[in-house]
């Protein structure tokens, strides 16, 4: 792996580096996709047939586009039961960390007749989508699945690209039966997430949509949104490791390599003061990829996303980790908690040496499904709150609202919305404080 002194200039250079790889950069993919959504607006399950038909060579139907509870059973059969007990422990671990999530509504009162609240209320519906083709990802619907589940969400709608065998991935369909999931769909691409969005005579509409996909699905995703709620735009994988001299520099080179293995899109970046640990991470680096089978597809993402960043002091050091503010942000340092005090952005943050981010991708609970190409300076990791929506509460009687009309009279007439001064003055005409 290159090693780049850290500055000023370098930090500005990464940062653009990174931000190519956001969907604002796929202009040209957005002609096609608006193309699939208008078509699904327009023509429902036609299009979605025919289009699923054209990109996943599979004849459906009305009869045959929703996965049946016979299709269901047959994934169980052939799912591993070895893996079904670790898909069960990992599902238990995610839906306890995500049930301390949960929200409840509140009421205050006050003694002069005030009542104010908040009401909790999950989405009455949400679609997840699940990426097909080669890979399965059961881990990712396991984390959908679970805090929707977990807020109360009756109705969790999954949309997933069939096989040529027109069949979904066994072990995908077991862990959306783990997940909670009440309905599942042979569709995928930007025409599972039009008809999400807009409904069709198969696929009723939902109200929110979550889960990863290409770049077509990203695009759709932002298309869409207004006509639904989105988590956010999910892009290539990230990793950042944060690290001093007492850091293992073969744990180091693993760690990032683990995400650098996604894609050639996916970024690796080690953050340190020591030049010594630098060159070894690069050495091991370099011993690891004789090994690995997924070989080329990582020195392809090194070539463009990845970097040793070699920096001159420990502020600096922490100042480029909040700038780059990574989706998994591994703390790899003598005293890591005392360093996690200071990381304003990040995903999700690894403290220590044996916390490495697939425990995180897989088991520990926390969700997997983080805020990437910087957006974790403003975005949080899917959880709950995703899957809920809050009502404000107000209530005032006579007494209480007669001791601010006037206040309230004045402050719509200083905006020049004399409408909103009479709502209040009628309530007073037969008195003093309505003149």
């Amino acid at each position: 792996m290159r090693i780049v002194s850290l500055n000023e200039e370098t930090k500005k250079g990464i940062l653009t580096n990174l931000l190519k790889r956001s969907t604002t950069s796929y202009g040209s993919y957005m002609e096609a996709v608006n193309e699939i959504l208008t078509a699904v607006r327009e023509k429902g399950d036609e299009a979605l047939f025919s289009y699923t038909e054209q990109f996943d060579h599979v004849k459906l139907t009305e009869d045959t586009i929703r996965v049946s509870e016979e299709e269901i059973e047959e994934a169980y059969r052939l799912v591993d039961e070895n893996f079904l007990r670790i898909l069960r422990r990992a599902a238990e671990n995610i839906r306890d960390y995500h049930q301390r999530q949960v929200r409840n509504s509140w009421i205050e009162t006050k003694a002069d007749g005030v009542l104010l609240g908040q009401k909790i209320t999950p989405l009455s519906s949400v679609g997840v989508y699940v990426p097909g083709g080669k890979a399965a990802y059961p881990s990712s619907v396991l984390m959908n699945l679970i805090p929707a589940k977990v807020a109360g969400v009756k109705r969790i709608a999954m949309v997933t690209p069939p096989g040529r065998d027109g069949k979904v991935n066994p072990k995908v369909l077991a862990a959306a039966r783990e997940g909670g999931v009440t309905e599942i769909y042979k569709v995928g691409g930007a025409q599972a997430i039009g008809a999400l969005a807009y409904g069709t005579a198969s696929i009723p509409k939902v109200s929110k949509i979550t889960g990863p996909g290409n770049i077509y699905v990203a695009l759709a995703k932002r298309a869409v949104f207004g006509y639904v709620g989105l988590d956010s735009i999910a892009g290539p994988s990230e990793i950042l490791v944060l690290a001093d001299e007492t850091a293992n520099p073969r744990y180091a080179a693993a760690d990032l390599l683990s995400q650098a293995e996604h894609d050639e899109m996916a970024s690796a970046i080690l953050v340190t003061t020591s030049r010594k640990l630098a060159e070894q991470v690069s050495a091991e680096v370099e011993k690891f990829l004789k090994t690995l089978s997924r070989r080329e597809i990582i020195e392809k993402s090194l070539d463009q996303f990845g970097y040793i960043l070699l920096a001159d002091n420990w502020d600096d050091a922490v100042d480029a980790v909040n700038e780059i503010a990574s989706e998994h942000l591994e703390i790899m340092t003598r005293d890591p908690f005392a360093v996690m005090t200071r990381i304003e952005n990040a995903g999700a943050i690894f403290l220590g040496e044996y916390s490495s981010e697939p425990l995180g991708d897989y088991f520990a609970g926390p969700n997997h499904v983080l805020p990437t190409n910087g957006t974790a300076k403003f975005f949080s990791p899917l959880g709950v709150d995703d899957f809920i929506k809050k009502s404000s509460l107000i209530s005032y009687s006579r007494e209480a609202l007669q001791a601010i009309s006037e206040d309230i009279q004045e402050f719509a007439k200083a905006e020049q919305l004399t409408a909103h001064a009479n709502s209040i003055k009628v309530r007073f005409e037969d008195t003093k404080e309505g003149k």
